[in-house]
């Protein structure tokens, strides 16, 4: 018996080391990672940028807590302003961390501007932003709040898409609207940019706060540095992971200037948020996303990969009703007969990695470094399993 709470519904597979877009058992099997640890190392594996820059620094010092100077941080903090409308960053450790910081801040904003009743955030159904108490609450999933007892209060969950429905949801008590620009885990469900712009807008007119949950979509993901550059409308407060870090573990809370001020000394803090080691991946992961041409060549090579995906899916319309996304975001939406845990095990016969997602949907988050040889052995793997899976949605119906 494992001493590990049972917590994850693992697979059978382990992994001794990884290279690129591929992954190594010990026996020397090779799998394709078309999950990348769930959107997180998007350099893939082993990059010899990211290796270097925290073998550099595991060398130096590894941890001093935030009661000194980093210096990376400020580095790092610096650079991610520049590359977005941000002024102020807070460092934290992981995705929920991150979320936590955007909710505590926006309440923090009101009550430093003299409105302390303006705590609640309109949130979305399907959402998912954490699996503390706070972004459970946010999320509002009964499958995620079943079994803590009350849900933290504070949060208005509407249907994303209906405006006149979030007008009609602001209240004296409103500090902000919290929404993913894609649904990740809540199907790979794209965000109308229009709605966006309408959030913005709305929130503009009352005063209250737009905060964009990048931690999926952001670094990179859909093809641009942050996916809500697609819409042309820009946030208040931002919370960014999982890219981030390429694999290690590293959030970030990003605000405007009047936003992030109003965090003073004492209001919130972390003790390895912004470690030296993280710091130094993180400017790593930087130096490769901000090179010239590196989101063209996302952008271009996603396109290729969702025609492809395009073209499978008219193929096995008994298997596929969609593909959804956007970049390197991207789902298989699967028929009512085709359970999507069903296609992830047959993809993984294939030695092809892939995440569940609500709504019967099968997450490709490849990482953003493939080319069209990786592009080419999913798309192989795919309609492989595809075969594998046929006869059962045959005998289904």
């Amino acid at each position: 018996m494992s001493a590990l709470f049972p917590t994850y519904a693992r697979s059978e597979l382990s992994f001794e080391r990884g290279e690129g877009a591929w992954l190594f058992t010990e026996k020397g099997e090779r799998y394709l990672d078309f999950g990348s640890g769930v959107a997180v190392t998007a350099l893939g594996h082993s990059h010899p940028h990211l290796v270097e820059a925290l073998k550099a620094q595991a060398e130096k010092v590894w941890h001093v807590s935030n009661l000194h100077q980093i210096p990376d941080q400020e580095r790092l903090a610096e650079r991610l302003c520049k590359a977005s409308f941000a002024d102020r960053v807070f460092f934290a450790n992981s995705g929920a961390e991150a979320n936590e910081a955007a909710i505590k801040l926006a309440r923090r904003y009101h009550y430093a501007k003299g409105h302390p009743e303006r705590t609640r955030l309109i949130a979305f159904e399907g959402a998912f932003h954490g699996r503390t108490l706070a972004t459970i609450a946010a999320g509002g999933q009964e499958k995620h709040l079943q079994g803590f007892g009350e849900p933290m209060p504070g949060f208005d969950r509407l249907p994303a898409g209906d405006i006149e429905a979030v007008k009609a949801a602001v209240t004296d008590e409103t500090a902000g609207i919290l929404i993913e620009p894609v649904m990740g885990e809540g199907g790979v469900r794209l965000i109308d940019p229009g709605f966006l712009r309408d959030l913005r807008t709305l929130c503009d007119e009352k005063g209250i706060l737009l905060v964009f949950d990048e931690v999926q979509t952001g670094m990179g993901r859909t093809g641009r540095l942050f996916a809500h550059e697609w819409a042309g409308v820009e946030p208040d407060i931002m919370s960014l992971a999982k890219g981030l870090g390429g694999g290690f573990p590293l959030g970030a809370c990003l605000a405007t200037e009047e936003v992030g001020s109003t965090m003073t000394p004492g209001t919130h803090g972390s003790t390895f948020g912004g470690n030296p080691l993280a710091m130094a991946v993180g400017n790593a992961v930087l130096d490769v996303l901000l090179e010239d041409g590196f989101m063209e060549r996302v952008s271009e090579t996603a396109l290729r990969f969702q025609q492809r995906l395009a073209a499978i899916k008219d193929e096995h319309s008994d298997i596929f009703e969609e593909v959804r996304g956007q970049g390197f975001l991207l789902g298989l939406k699967c028929t009512s007969s085709v359970p999507n845990g069903d296609l992830v095990k047959a993809l993984a016969a294939q030695h092809l990695l892939t995440v569940q997602a609500g709504d019967n949907v099968v997450r490709l988050l490849p990482p953003l470094i493939i080319g069209d040889a990786e592009i080419d052995a999913a798309c192989e793997k795919i309609e492989a399993a595809c075969k594998t899976v046929a006869p059962a949605t045959a005998a289904t119906a």
